[in-house]
């Protein structure tokens, strides 16, 4: 872990420990990101070359299917995600209960690059009730194609509650 890193998990409260105790991951941040969607607020999301491309042939596949596949979030620097913990703190929520939503920071697949955030337009955003939409069922039985798997299932071992909307690209 970086002095940087350490530095931040202490303002946070976040255990150094938890390494040891969670199977969690150190990602590198990427360093090369491309534009593949502007969002309705203005915000514009980014992924690594390779991960863009896959996704844009997936989302263009899930409409040929009738299917709309939008981001809700993309890359995030290590930074942002120091604001959104800090964000969750300030309203009271005690960080163990934050860690098991939001990675700490250098532990969050967004960091990559190559993690999205996935919703149906209309239909809930970040939310479990995803598992319900025709966007997931689509992406059950298609995303692997285009190299892309969903992180946290359902008792996942890495101690984040189930995430249906969160996928991640590897390496095809």
């Amino acid at each position: 872990m970086t002095p940087l890193l350490a530095a931040a998990w202490a303002d946070l409260g976040i255990p150094l420990d938890l390494l040891s105790r969670r199977p969690l991951q150190l990602f590198e941040e990427a360093s090369e990101l491309v534009n593949v969607a502007i969002a309705s607020d203005g915000r514009v999301w980014q992924l690594t070359p390779n991960a863009a491309a896959a996704w844009l042939a997936m989302q263009a596949a899930a409409q040929a299917d009738g299917v709309d596949i939008q981001i809700a979030s993309a890359y995030r620097a290590s930074s942002r995600q120091c604001e959104l913990i800090q964000r969750k703190l300030s309203q009271g929520q005690d960080i163990e209960q934050i860690l098991q939503v939001l990675a700490p920071p250098g532990c969050s697949e967004h960091h990559t690059g190559r993690a999205v955030d996935i919703y149906q337009p209309g239909g809930p955003v970040v939310e479990e009730a995803f598992e319900a939409t025709p966007a997931f069922t689509w992406l059950n039985l298609n995303a692997t194609h285009f190299g892309f798997s969903l992180s946290f299932p359902r008792g996942n071992p890495s101690g984040y509650l189930y995430e249906p909307w969160h996928w991640c690209w590897h390496h095809m």
